[in-house]
């Protein structure tokens, strides 16, 4: 996705997770990929030390796995949202199992 970053980019990617009542934590841990995605509670935590290119690029690399009900989203969240969704690589959209647990660190 080629996104410019920009903390108002960051405020709508951060909209979209509030539009599909995900909660968006940003905290300290030691996470691998720099986010914990605990779906069956809605929650997405983001490790706070990463810098503004790092929390864009990862609220991307979630929002292109993360299966959101898109009629709760806003017409602006789900025009960024479906753009997201188009640039998913091919490879990572077979190679996801549905009803999966997904808990990076």
């Amino acid at each position: 996705m080629n996104i410019k970053i920009t903390p108002n980019n960051l405020t709508k990617l951060e909209k979209i997770f509030e539009d599909a009542k995900y909660v968006l934590r940003f905290e300290k841990g030691s996470f691998n990929s720099g986010y914990c995605i605990l779906e069956h509670k809605k929650v997405v935590v983001i490790n706070k030390f990463l810098n503004l290119e790092g929390r864009i690029n990862t609220l991307i690399d979630i929002l292109s796995t993360l299966p959101l009900e898109e009629e709760m989203l806003t017409a602006e969240s789900h025009k960024l949202y479906k753009q997201i969704q188009a640039d998913k690589p091919v490879s990572q959209a077979s190679a996801e199992q549905p009803g999966e647990e997904k808990t990076e660190e």
